[in-house]
């Protein structure tokens, strides 16, 4: 079969350069002109999962949480005259912006007139401010306000905030960039007129500066993918014919990727945008394998069209199997039912096995045209240091198999214990460097507002129009609620229907700050019927109560606690809230993109070990396909999971948290680490059917793979070494983790795996 491929390969080159080039120039176009940026927040719960599902029903009823956008500032000008008139400025700029909502801030806030018809919601200031006396008193009348304290401004440490709206539609296209560009240039200028620097938050604005930095690493990366695997190409073997060669392949691989991409209308996400840097290094190790093939048969007799046919057969089926390994590490993040890793896992399986195809047509089609290379680069390759090292390795593996497997023993049990240090927990944005102004102005929110992140109470009476129904008794227990999570400093003071009665309550007593309280029930009853907040076209009640007036809303903004502090706080919080509403007909139900981020968190971590145990029995059984012997599939295993222990005490030893970017780590170089193992079977077996006997197939099988299994691990190290640069944590975490398991694998691969197999002689693979 190799046989007649490498016959067929050769006798159409043409036609298939042609076909190659072309296809690989329409991929490159599509993903060029069709690829764009997520502008969503990524989805990882399943749809089936209860949290996803009561945050898609709360959006719903109220829309989506996450389109707040916020803009603070810390000094005791806050009230001078020059300072208030250009804030007013840039409020009003941002508010004309096209896809804001609304603004809120010191200079547009909104108070209540009672009139002798009903309410009036109107503007605390409706002009630019012309003196300083005319800022005195709005300072006067807004500090009489306690509805905006701690939302607005925080009188004890003079911060002040904007609050900006989005409308979700705007949010969620490429249109968001633009508006955040624009606002944080409105921004600049203020700074610049005033000396005073402004801190952004809120989620648009963390996932718009997120997504810049995605965009610019994934072009970053590509770069220097290309060039650290170029120079140890270049290295190893001498010739920038190998290093054009191979990175011709694998650019036509990386084209093919984006192209994918863009086929199945996925967008760039985190994830996916490590694709094209992650594909150009995982693909060098084929054209590694077959050159190294080609150069070895050169050197025996010279013969170009041999050479390359015994490369093809030779190489071919293992080089499959070993791209099937990869493709499946990947591939199995489709059963995770995540929309994000499924996303991921499907192209990367695709594309590696596309990379596999591409380089198995490529690289003999390209080397038929090269003229035969000089006989110092086949000596390079064949006589080189690596030969010293291989010939200490027989010599181990043929004598002393006791001392190589107590020190990986021993290696490995360190590494156990290293494993029980690993915390599992995940920060919204810890992924981001301390110094990075994203962490910098969120941790700035969370001293002066206690945070920015939504954690959202929804409250279902039970009943159409519950809320106001009777004696609005919801309305106290919903008070009680806010008590109960005054004594939870990690949320923010609360927006909800209680508030906004208060707020009403103090300009139906005149005004007083005294009167900001839930009034009597009789007098709740008076006001009920004439408040605004009782009426289907208000916006605020809109806002507060769903449309059937059933189910109330509370919003908090949070700190970014992590997810163990999370979850222990809500651990808490839940039973109090359980207990406050037992004997009613109320439910409360926690949810938002907070508490969704704590169960994804939760979710990834259960589906890292299903999906690593999925990886192993199928890359299992891709092995008992070839070579039929159950005890020696099960050894060979322990090449590939060893690494895996080692890195996981690496990071335990090192406090790198398992979170939602570091969960891929282990499918991926295990998938990687397998490759070895695949190839030096693959050899092991050849020399066997060949008549020879174990130990002398062992020797032969070190020294025809050793070379090839040395330089993979060197350039996918190397590769996945330039991850370790990202401004991300967990993405730079995924380069140095994984080269470390490559670099462990290989070896296992050569030492561990020849061992093993000679204690098996017995077995035939």
């Amino acid at each position: 079969m190799w046989s007649a491929l490498t016959q067929f390969l050769l006798s159409y080159r043409r036609l298939l350069l042609a076909i190659l080039l072309t296809l690989t120039a329409v991929m490159a176009y599509m993903g060029a002109t069709r690829l764009q940026l997520s502008y969503q927040i990524a989805r990882v719960l399943p749809m089936s999962d209860t949290t996803q599902q009561q945050y898609e029903q709360f959006k719903q009823r109220f829309g989506a949480d996450g389109t707040l956008m916020v803009i603070g500032w810390q000094d005791n000008r806050w009230y001078d005259l020059p300072v208030y008139q250009h804030w007013y400025d840039m409020t009003e700029q941002v508010r004309q912006l096209p896809g804001v909502k609304d603004v809120l801030s010191s200079t547009r806030i909104y108070t209540l007139e009672r009139l002798d018809t009903g309410w009036q919601v109107c503007p605390l200031l409706n002009h630019r401010p012309r003196s300083q006396a005319e800022v005195d008193s709005l300072r006067d009348r807004t500090l009489a306000l306690p509805f905006y304290q701690g939302l607005l401004y925080n009188p004890k440490t003079k911060a002040t905030l904007m609050a900006i709206s989005f409308d979700e539609k705007s949010l969620n296209s490429r249109q968001r960039i633009a508006m955040v560009e624009t606002i944080r240039q409105h921004g600049q200028a203020f700074s610049q007129a005033t000396g005073i620097p402004l801190h952004y938050s809120g989620l648009p604005s963390i996932r718009t500066e997120v997504m810049k930095k995605v965009s610019g690493e994934m072009k970053r990366f590509l770069g220097l993918a290309a060039a650290v695997t170029g120079l140890i190409v270049g290295l190893l073997f001498r010739s920038m014919r190998v290093v054009a060669l191979s990175m011709t392949v694998v650019g036509m691989g990386v084209c093919v990727s984006v192209g994918t991409l863009a086929l199945l209308g996925y967008e760039i996400t985190l994830l996916t945008g490590l694709l094209p840097p992650l594909l150009l290094v995982v693909g060098v190790p084929n054209c590694v394998f077959l050159v190294n093939k080609y150069h070895e048969e050169l050197a025996s007799h010279g013969q170009q069209r041999r050479a390359l046919e015994v490369m093809v057969r030779q190489i071919g089926l293992s080089s499959l199997l070993a791209n099937v390994t990869t493709a499946i590490g990947f591939g199995v993040f489709y059963f995770t039912n995540s929309r994000l890793l499924m996303e991921f896992g499907v192209v990367a399986a695709i594309c590696v096995m596309a990379v596999y195809a591409i380089c198995l047509v490529m690289v003999p089609v390209l080397l038929s045209y090269l003229p035969l290379p000089a006989t110092h680069s086949l000596a390079t390759v064949q006589e080189g240091p690596w030969q010293q090292l291989l010939t200490r390795i027989a010599g181990w593996v043929s004598s002393r198999r006791g001392l190589i497997y107590g020190s990986i023993a021993l290696i490995t049990l360190v590494s156990a214990l290293g494993m029980l240090r690993i915390r599992v927990e995940g920060y919204i944005v810890d992924d981001l460097p301390k110094n990075d102004p994203v962490y910098t102005d969120l941790r700035f929110f969370e001293q002066q507002f206690k945070g920015a992140l939504p954690l959202e109470l929804t409250i279902d009476t039970g009943q159409p129009n519950g809320v106001f129904a009777g004696t609005a008794q919801s309305l106290y227990k919903i008070r009680a609620l806010e008590r109960i999570m005054d004594d939870y400093p990690e949320f923010s003071k609360p927006r909800s229907l209680v508030d906004a009665v208060r707020f009403a309550y103090q300009t139906y007593r005149g005004g007083d700050s005294r009167y900001y309280v839930l009034p009597p029930a009789l007098e709740l009853q008076k006001m009920v019927g004439t408040t605004p907040l009782n009426t289907r076209q208000s916006t605020l009640a809109q806002s507060l109560v769903d449309s059937s007036r059933q189910i109330a809303r509370v919003s908090y903004q949070m700190a970014d606690v992590g997810s163990i502090r999370l979850r222990q706080v809500l651990a808490h919080v839940q039973p109090r809230l359980d207990s406050l509403f037992s004997g009613t007909d109320m439910r409360v139900s926690l949810t938002g993109h907070s508490l969704v981020f704590l169960k994804s968190n939760d979710y990834l971590m259960g589906n890292l070990y299903e999906s690593l145990l999925i990886a192993i029995l199928l890359i299992a059984l891709v092995g008992m396909i070839l070579f039929r012997s159950i005890p020696i599939i099960l050894l060979s295993k322990l090449p590939c999971l060893i690494p895996l222990v080692v890195t996981a005490g690496l990071m335990g030893y090192t406090d790198i948290a398992f979170k939602p970017s570091t969960i891929l780590i282990f499918s991926i170089a295990f998938g990687l680490a397998s490759d070895g193992t695949v190839y030096y079977l693959t050899s092991y077996r050849r020399w066997l059917q060949a008549g020879l006997e174990p130990q002398e197939a062992v020797t032969k099988a070190i020294y025809e793979t050793g070379p090839s299994l040395i330089y993979t691990a060197l350039i996918l190290a190397g590769g996945f070494s330039v991850f370790a640069l990202s401004s991300f944590g967990g993405t730079a975490a995924l380069g140095v983790l994984v080269a470390s398991t490559i670099l462990m694998a290989c070896l296992t691969n050569l030492i561990l795996l020849p061992a093993l197999l000679l204690n098996l002689k017995r077995y035939r693979v």
